[in-house]
């Protein structure tokens, strides 16, 4: 795309949608921000493999143990709201029917997230353990907390996951058909989205998550969060 039609197409841009590029703009970059922070929680805090550890961790920081079950992750989520919105909005001309789907399935994903979060129950569980006075309520309480890790652990968070992928594939696909977003800024997504969905190859997903984040997704959102601020500004 040149550049007089980028001028243009950031131009033309609804004036009644700035607000929502402008803070849209900044929660990709939020988002952006708390990626290394994740990852350095997650290398520093390596998740427990059991109940007892995970309501020891809590005792220990009430802080860490939310961070180590995906609190950031939720935020993210929350922060990616206004972004999947403003997508919609920018985007809509392009492929008014695609775009639509992408973005169902961007906020179906985030919903069900949030229904396997439970970084909060776990926290109240740990409280609950730590002021036990009887071996039947701590095996009571053991037993609801392995059914809280099987929550985090299970469907809703592998359907949040791949809605998540498939919704930014979808919409970087659109991105494609639009003079709105840089060919850069689609490709990147769509590598970033691709990839990731490599974390259910068996041993090494985990490599295809991580490589999928770093530079892809972070490029996404630097290019995402550019065109954004560009529309904000745009009369």
């Amino acid at each position: 795309m040149t550049s007089m039609n980028r001028v243009a197409a950031v131009e033309t841009a609804d004036s009644a949608w700035r607000d929502l590029y402008r803070i849209s703009g900044a929660a990709a970059l939020a988002t952006l921000v708390l990626i290394p922070v994740q990852m350095i929680v997650f290398i520093a805090s390596p998740p427990p493999s059991t109940v007892i550890d995970y309501f020891t961790l809590f005792q220990n920081s009430k802080l860490l143990g939310l961070l180590t079950l995906d609190l950031l992750y939720v935020v993210d989520n929350v922060l990616l709201i206004p972004v999947f919105l403003a997508l919609y909005v920018a985007l809509r001309r392009a492929s008014e029917s695609f775009i639509a789907m992408g973005t169902a399935l961007g906020l179906l994903g985030i919903v069900a997230l949030f229904t396997s979060n439970t970084s909060f129950n776990m926290l109240s569980l740990s409280d609950q353990y730590a002021a036990a006075t009887t071996d039947v309520k701590r095996s009571m309480l053991l037993a609801a907390g392995q059914a809280m890790l099987a929550t985090y652990q299970g469907t809703a968070y592998h359907v949040s996951y791949v809605l998540g992928s498939v919704a930014g594939i979808v919409i970087s696909a659109v991105m494609l058909r639009s003079n709105i977003f840089s060919k850069a800024t689609a490709y990147s997504g769509i590598l970033a989205n691709v990839i990731g969905l490599g974390l259910f190859v068996p041993t090494i997903g985990i490599c295809f998550a991580l490589t999928s984040v770093v530079p892809f997704l972070a490029i996404w959102y630097i290019l995402i969060a550019r065109r954004l601020f560009q529309l904000g500004r745009a009369s």
